[in-house]
């Protein structure tokens, strides 16, 4: 009997064994999937962050509106245009002729002036002579129509035509050369340096070829966000399947310890908001020339909550500096204790596993973690940024006979802020387990 109830003893043994181990390796098959998930979103929003980064800064205000050179290449293609397609009509022909013909007449009228008047000296006198006799006004005035058509069709002939917009386009090029903006140079080696590293040679091109990278991009990393929650909700449904058996908790827990670790890490190093606001186009007329400006980022920042950490530390304002400390140290920092304490207290034996500082850390230590409170920060701040850029881009949008601008606003929560979310969402989870977990061991 003795030697029955052993091996039953024995085979329960195996059996919980092997339990343990087809739990470990049916999980650690999702774990794996968790942590490669959140290793391709982090590639992936850190590179999807430097190409929009590059994008804004291509396409900044400061490379459009604010540029002296993209105006003057502006005006200068209308003046051009218009100088090109200059043409002089026939109702202005009769009022330069008539404007000649004025010009003429008064310029006969004052020869004869100063001719017929009394003269001194005997060359003088002669000259006054021999116009008497020669010359009549009459006759002058009356050939005045001839002289001013035969002007007015010289100087309106196609070969003066295009001699004169010849001289007019060289001297508006040369005023054009004169006028650059002293940040030309670098604006050029910024966009020479950015075209090379994504192979195109124009404004155009790059825009096209970025604008479909980040949305393949984007279409990816919600899938990974998604994979990556799907492969932890296979532990939450786990511990729905195990909830009555307990001597496997132990194991199911440790294990759901390793996915909020996941979550964690993916969750503060990926991008979680992206505030992204623009001129989509600034349009008005010159010359009765449409002057166009589209796509001109006013403003564009990406961070994820270490990012945003680290840009209040670097601040030289001491509440900033306060504000990044506390991120880091109760939004980062102390859930991995947690979780680390969470881990010794399960595993260790107890002289650890009871230890004072492991024991706070796993069960009184909630009250500190800032985690919840920044999802619920993130939010506001979204909510904030979307109505103050909303207010202040209202007040950019102007549509008359003259000026129409048009602002857009692609402020938008990233694939991080999901995966935070979800870390919380199993950190509380977690806690409540961890009672349960303790109380059944115990």
């Amino acid at each position: 009997m003795t030697i029955e109830k052993h091996n039953q003893q024995q085979n329960k043994a195996k059996k919980n064994i092997l339990a343990h181990v087809l739990l470990i390796l049916s999980l650690g098959i999702f774990l794996a999937g968790t942590y490669y998930s959140g290793y391709k979103l982090y590639t992936l929003s850190n590179e999807q962050e430097q190409i929009a980064t590059d994008y804004a800064t291509v396409n900044s205000i400061t490379f459009g509106v604010f540029s002296v050179d993209l105006w003057r290449d502006k005006i200068a293609h209308i003046v051009t245009k218009e100088i090109k397609g200059f043409k002089i009509t026939s109702e202005q022909k009769k009022e330069i002729r008539i404007e000649i013909e004025t010009q003429l007449h008064a310029m006969i009228n004052q020869v004869t002036k100063e001719i017929t008047k009394p003269q001194k000296g005997l060359g003088n006198k002669l000259k006054k002579f021999a116009f008497k006799q020669f010359v009549n006004p009459k006759e002058l005035h009356d050939q005045v129509p001839s002289f001013a058509t035969t002007i007015v069709n010289r100087i309106t002939s196609t070969k003066a035509t295009n001699k004169l917009k010849n001289i007019a386009t060289n001297k508006l090029d040369k005023l054009a050369d004169q006028t650059f903006d002293s940040t030309k140079v670098a604006i050029y080696q910024v966009t020479k340096q950015l075209y090379s590293r994504y192979y195109v040679n124009n404004q155009q091109a790059f825009n096209k070829h970025i604008e479909t990278r980040l949305s393949n991009i984007r279409k990816v990393t919600y899938n990974y966000a998604y994979a990556m929650l799907g492969c932890v909700a296979m532990a939450f449904i786990a511990w729905l399947i195990l909830r009555k058996k307990t001597y496997l908790h132990n194991t199911l827990f440790i294990m759901s310890l390793l996915f909020a670790l996941a979550l964690l890490a993916t969750g503060v190093t990926v991008s979680i908001i992206e505030v992204d606001a623009r001129l989509s186009s600034l349009e008005f007329l010159m010359m009765g020339e449409k002057v166009v400006f589209e796509n001109q980022v006013l403003f564009f920042q990406s961070k994820s909550v270490l990012g945003i950490g680290e840009v209040l530390i670097q601040q030289p304002k001491p509440d900033a500096i306060t504000v990044g400390i506390i991120i880091i140290l109760f939004v980062i920092i102390l859930p991995i204790l947690r979780i680390t304490a969470r881990g010794i207290h399960m595993l260790c034996k107890p002289p650890i596993a009871e230890n004072a500082i492991t024991k706070y850390l796993a069960f009184e230590s909630g009250k500190w973690d800032m985690a919840d409170v920044m999802v619920v920060g993130i939010l506001m701040t979204y909510i904030g940024l979307n109505g103050i850029l909303k207010s202040q881009l209202s007040g950019l949008n102007m549509k008359d006979e003259f000026l129409t601008t048009a602002t857009v606003n692609y402020t938008s929560l990233q694939p991080g802020f999901i995966i935070f979310v979800g870390y919380v969402t199993f950190a509380f989870f977690l806690s409540y387990m961890l009672k349960k977990v303790t109380c059944s061991t115990k």
